[in-house]
């Protein structure tokens, strides 16, 4: 398919929870592999990033769960970019079964590039990176900031190693192994429907946090917050289950 990237998965022991349905923090890394394959066909890979000190990180996501893949079946996940905004790179994605007829995930995220010495944002025409949109008709809502909820628990969490990708700070899937471990939703076997995610501020390896999580009144919903000692936001999730 013209200007869209494809690739085809098996889910695998390793990929799913004890429901056999795939793992959220899974699921995002295929959205991201997807994104960063891509670029590199599109001749924006490591020679003009990586290997000059840029990084690509994730600002914004937005997933909605039509149906999550299951234990042994084959998928097919999709993605494209869409018309660069700025600093912003919008990126859209597909997850469908094999044959393609059925789509189970709609998501969009807002990429954009890291200096790897300072920290700080660039412009991208500043390194001549230049990604062309794509447009099929099938995009989804592009990303927005997650609605809070008011906070009713929270833990300290330090940062393994295992947790820091080749970017230097806790991957951004990490952050989905840790919702399902705090939140009782997907332990009891609840179906997620929407998530969005934003991220504040990189964390670093052995930086120690707060979790902060807070609940809505029908209990089909989560809202969870990492914050420094100084109380500042450094990412937020906010979790939406199929109702009971």
């Amino acid at each position: 398919m013209n200007g869209v990237y494809e690739k085809t998965y098996r889910l695998k022991s390793s990929d799913v929870n004890r429901f056999q349905r795939l793992r959220t923090s899974v699921m995002m890394r295929w959205l991201q592999e997807a994104a960063i394959a891509h670029t590199e066909e599109l001749g924006m890979g490591r020679e003009k990033t990586l290997d000059k000190g840029i990084l690509w990180i994730v600002s914004l996501q937005r997933t909605e769960i039509l149906r999550m893949p299951v234990y042994d079946e084959d998928i097919l996940v999709r993605s494209w970019p869409g018309k660069t905004m700025h600093v912003f790179f919008p990126r859209y994605y597909e997850l469908v079964s094999a044959n393609g007829s059925e789509v189970l995930v709609r998501a969009s995220a807002l990429w954009m590039l890291l200096d790897e010495k300072t920290r700080h944002f660039v412009f991208p025409e500043s390194y001549g990176i230049v990604i062309e949109g794509c447009v099929t008709g099938r995009e989804t809502a592009l990303p927005s900031s997650p609605k809070a909820l008011p906070f009713t628990e929270e833990s300290p969490f330090t940062v393994p190693f295992s947790y820091v990708d080749l970017n230097g700070h806790m991957n951004n899937t990490r952050y989905y192994d840790l919702a399902d471990d705090l939140l009782p939703f997907e332990k009891e076997g609840r179906l997620l429907k929407t998530l969005f995610t934003e991220y504040l501020h990189e964390i670093r390896e052995d930086q120690c946090i707060v979790l902060r999580r807070g609940f809505d009144e029908n209990g089909d919903a989560a809202f969870l917050v990492g914050e420094d000692e100084a109380g500042t936001a450094l990412f937020r999730l906010r979790l939406e289950y199929v109702p009971e």
